[in-house]
């Protein structure tokens, strides 16, 4: 799919990853809104770019469906890089895992993932395909704690692998529509995620990577994320970006 000229939405998009891919996707054309929780970031990159800014819960379904509206008619991109972490283990010394961080976790890596989905593709089915015979592309973002989930690292793999596991089958739900959907499955990035941590430690776990040895960068997801818009082959497959990285228990 052509990138420039199209209207593409990143969910997500005011910081990380999801700025990365705005950026990205403004360089290459694209008539870009910036959807997130964070006003304040969102409104300061729409700005910058000149691209549109909606404040959005991805956890309601109508704040969701609301934002894709803002985005207006022809949509024919999405891409969801809203996420967050939480760290706990199944069970231990203060007892069984909290039920209510599982719950927020799911709610917003896999349930937000599926309502920008579900609203994402359903605005699609309106387009006209283009010279390629395409009408849209939705990129998710898992993780490779999908496969590789670490120790205390329940409820975060559990709502990566449901994004993994929704590929696949709404892949073939919207072929027929010519809308494709793949999702990227990140190892380490310089993310907010891992902001917080001290210097010492962020080197140590990008020394972790076989090659290259570092942390990835937003600007490398958003190079795939590009990739996968404009190659035409790309569908139903999770991609792990990660630096050939398998994570160990801990």
């Amino acid at each position: 799919m052509l990138i420039e000229g199209a209207r593409a939405l990143v969910c997500g998009g005011a910081s990380g990853l999801g700025a990365a891919t705005a950026r990205r996707l403004h360089a290459a054309g694209a008539r870009v809104l910036i959807v997130d929780i964070d006003a304040e970031r969102g409104t300061a990159l729409a700005a910058e770019l000149d691209a549109g800014f909606t404040r959005c819960d991805v956890t309601d379904p109508g704040q969701v469906e609301a934002a894709v509206a803002a985005a207006g008619t022809g949509l024919r991109i999405a891409v969801t890089c809203a996420g967050i972490g939480w760290a706990e283990k199944t069970a231990g010394k203060r007892g069984p895992h909290r039920v209510e961080p599982f719950h927020r976790v799911v709610e917003v890596n896999l349930l937000g993932s599926f309502h920008l989905l579900r609203a994402a593709a359903a605005a699609m089915l309106a387009n006209e395909p283009d010279e390629g015979g395409e009408a849209g592309v939705i990129v998710m973002t898992a993780s490779i704690a999908a496969y590789d989930g670490q120790i205390g690292q329940l409820a975060y793999a559990a709502s990566k692998g449901g994004v993994v596991g929704m590929t696949l089958p709404a892949a073939r739900d919207l072929a027929a529509d010519r809308i494709r959907v793949c999702t990227i499955a990140p190892g380490l990035f310089d993310t907010p995620l891992l902001a917080g941590l001290p210097e010492e430690t962020r080197a140590a776990l990008g020394a972790q990577v076989p090659h290259p040895a570092r942390l990835g960068l937003p600007h490398e997801y958003a190079a795939l994320a590009a990739h996968v818009v404009e190659n035409a082959m790309l569908n139903g497959e999770v991609i792990r970006l990660d630096g050939a990285l398998r994570m160990p228990p801990r």
